[in-house]
């Protein structure tokens, strides 16, 4: 006996009232598209859940795909039988046999009230079969059990299921809009995507590169770092890979050495915001934290941010390096953005940038050139590169 279906559970989607189809169709479209490799998938979407029929198909691979599914609050391998009591027993010892551990549980649920039986009845018939035939020494848990399984009883069939697997949770991407990532190759910015993908909401992503001050091999660090990211959104991302170079000296000739950062990010901002409208985009996303760095105190955050009026959204704000470092190593970028090749930020850091800014001094510096004619040049060379399964074939330095 194969499992034969995944029954995914939707979690926070259920109290989303009359908007709930809007979100199951949502999660529908994306979990077909992140599972897109595998060719023999059927797909049950029902009002309370959503049933992935296998066909063949390896469980395991599956799942692991599907832990990276957002709008999925849980899921499991299930078997979908006939309504006869001796093929879910068999169903239920297979489980046990094929899960580690020496405690379980069945936990029986009857929609079907005309099936024979209380759910404490058929627990304990199912329980005596398990102790008769299993080559495990096993004892019952009931608050704590290594191996749970389940078995619903419908009205269409029996269906017995493996562990509760935890899914990646939140909202479906997409049902939020479109935001723009600054991603920098650093540990902050790919975590910010993360949680923002979390949150219902997709990414095109935004890169400043400084040829020949940054190598190419930091941008195939951006680029492998979206390639995470990719992952738990549609299977691609694009990223508008901006020429930074020109700006970025005319800024570092045209300021004092303290608010050269300043001046640098709020440059950064006019052109995302103005990258944002052209493809859709309702925010910019960053990595930013409260005091991490001089850019990233109140001061500064309120002085860059005043050249933009489009929202911008800093899912880390109030998280703390050794925190963001865990979602990191969770998503498994931190080994990727700890390689050393510098962004134009890191390249250009001046020794005492100011941590308290003022408007006025930052708007005095950037009327010593033609900063417009600058920042229009960047966004007419913007390099648009999709990150898919196949993007390095179509990066040249690769």
């Amino acid at each position: 006996m194969e499992a034969n279906y995944i029954l995914v559970r939707f979690g926070e989607l259920t109290t989303k009232g009359k908007n709930r189809k809007l979100f199951t169709n949502r999660l529908l479209k994306n979990t077909k598209e992140i599972l897109s490799d595998f060719k023999q998938l059927n797909y049950d979407l029902q009002h309370d859940r959503m049933y992935i029929i296998l066909n063949g198909s390896d469980h395991q691979a599956v799942s692991d795909k599907l832990k990276t599914v957002f709008g999925i609050y849980s899921f499991s391998v299930a078997y979908k039988l006939e309504k006869n009591l001796e093929l879910a027993k068999q169903a239920v010892l297979q489980i046990i046999e094929n899960n580690e551990g020496n405690t379980f549980k069945i936990n029986t649920k009857r929609s079907d009230k005309n099936f024979p039986g209380s759910s404490q009845e058929i627990n304990r018939e199912i329980a005596g079969y398990i102790f008769h035939h299993t080559t495990k020494k096993l004892k019952v848990d009931v608050h704590n059990p290594a191996i749970l399984a389940t078995v619903e009883i419908r009205y269409d069939a029996i269906y017995v299921m493996d562990n509760i697997i935890k899914g990646a949770g939140g909202y479906p991407v997409g049902v939020g809009g479109k935001a723009l990532l600054m991603m920098s190759g650093g540990i902050d910015s790919p975590v910010a995507g993360y949680l923002t993908l979390k949150r219902g909401v997709d990414l095109e992503c935004i890169h400043f590169a400084a040829p020949p001050y940054t190598n190419q091999l930091a941008q195939e660090k951006v680029f492998d770092l979206v390639d995470k990211l990719r992952h738990y959104a549609h299977g691609q991302i694009k990223v508008h890979v901006i020429n930074f170079t020109k700006l970025q000296l005319a800024v570092y000739d045209h300021c004092d050495e303290s608010y050269a950062m300043t001046v640098m990010r709020r440059m950064m901002y006019r052109i995302s915001e103005r990258i944002a409208h052209k493809n859709n985009c309702l925010a910019l996303v960053n990595g930013e934290s409260i005091g991490q760095v001089a850019s990233q105190t109140l001061n500064s955050m309120q002085v860059i941010n005043e050249v933009v009026t489009i929202p911008v959204l800093r899912p880390v704000l109030c998280l703390d390096k050794l925190e963001i470092i865990d979602i990191a190593n969770k998503i498994d970028t931190y080994e990727i953005s700890i390689r050393p090749h510098e962004d134009c930020c890191t390249i250009f850091t001046p020794k005492a940038p100011a941590t308290k800014p003022k408007s006025y001094k930052a708007e005095a510096f950037e009327k010593e050139f033609d900063f417009e004619k600058l920042i229009e040049e960047c966004i007419e060379n913007d390099e648009e590169i999709v990150v898919n399964n196949t993007y390095k074939q179509n990066i040249e330095f690769f």
